[in-house]
C-alpha cells in the first residue's frame, strides 16, 4: 500500500508481441492491471493521468519494444475555443437531444453498435463483438461510468458516448454512431458536446486517449488543440512530431 495515498498498489502484466492494428509491420504489447475492489476509480483516475486506458475492468498503456507512436492525450480545457468549423457543426446538429444514462445497456445501443461496426470497422478488432461482449464493454465497471445517448426529436437513438467520470474531467472510453448519417459527423460533435459539458462543470480536462500521427483514425484528435501530451517529464504541450 502506498503510505502516502492509502491507495493499495496493483499487479501489472504485460501481454506477448502481437500485431499492432494501426501501424503495418509493426507488433504492440501493453502493460495492464486489474481495477477492482474499494480503490478502482481512486486507481483508474491515477493511471489515467499516467497515459493509461480503461476497457471493462482493466487499465492498459502500450509497452511496445520497438515503437513509442502512441501519445496519451488531453483537451486543455480553460484554453479550448471552437473554431468556425467546430460551431457549424454544432448548429447542424442542434436538433439533437443528449441523455446522460447510468452504464447500462439494451437492444436498441447494440444493434446501433453493430451498425457502426459493419460499415466502419469490420476488420477490426471489435468486428465479432456479440450483445454478450457489449454488455461487458458497458456494464462490467467499478469506476464512475455514464453513456450518453443522442437522439433526435423523434426518439431515433443516433449515437452514443461511453465515458468515465475523473477528478479533473472526463475519459472518453468509446463512442459510435449511426453510418447512414455520416454528414452530421457525429464522432467529431460527441467530442464537443462533452467538451462544452465539461467546460460548464469547470473541469480541466478531456482524456481522448492515444493520438498516433501515421494513423488517420487515430491522428484526428489533433484538431481539439490545443491538447496536452504524455511525454518523460509529465504532461506538457503538445506537438506533432515533426515539429519536434
Amino acid at each position: 500500500m502506498n503510505q502516502q495515498t492509502g491507495l493499495r498498489l496493483p499487479s501489472f502484466f504485460i501481454t506477448e508481441p502481437a500485431p499492432c492494428p494501426y501501424l503495418e509491420g509493426q507488433m504492440e504489447r501493453k502493460l495492464f492491471t486489474h481495477l477492482a475492489g474499494a480503490d478502482a476509480d481512486t486507481l483508474n483516475n491515477t493511471l489515467t493521468h499516467a497515459g493509461f486506458r480503461r476497457s471493462q475492468s482493466i487499465a492498459y498503456r502500450p509497452a511496445c519494444d520497438a515503437c513509442s507512436a502512441c501519445q496519451s492525450v488531453r483537451v486543455v480545457l480553460d484554453e479550448f475555443k471552437l473554431s468556425a468549423s467546430f460551431r457549424r457543426l454544432i448548429r447542424k446538429n442542434a436538433d439533437l437531444t443528449a441523455t446522460i444514462c447510468p452504464p447500462r445497456t439494451g437492444r436498441e445501443q447494440y444493434d446501433l453498435l453493430r451498425r457502426y461496426l459493419d460499415a466502419r470497422h469490420e476488420h477490426g478488432g471489435m468486428a465479432d463483438m456479440t450483445p454478450g461482449d457489449y454488455v461487458a464493454m458497458v456494464e462490467e465497471t467499478s469506476v464512475n461510468t455514464f453513456v450518453t445517448e443522442y437522439r433526435t426529436a423523434d426518439g431515433a437513438l443516433l449515437a452514443c458516448l461511453l465515458g468515465d467520470r475523473m477528478q479533473d474531467g472526463i475519459s472518453l472510453v468509446y463512442s459510435f454512431f449511426d453510418p447512414r448519417v455520416e454528414k452530421r459527423s457525429l464522432g467529431t460533435f460527441m467530442i464537443l458536446d462533452q467538451i462544452a459539458r465539461a467546460q460548464a462543470n469547470q473541469l480541466a480536462h478531456i482524456y481522448l486517449g492515444y493520438l498516433i500521427e501515421d494513423c488517420r483514425k487515430m491522428a484526428y484528435k489533433k484538431r481539439f488543440a490545443p491538447l496536452q501530451g504524455l511525454g518523460q517529464d509529465g504532461w506538457e504541450d503538445y506537438r506533432p512530431v515533426r515539429e519536434k
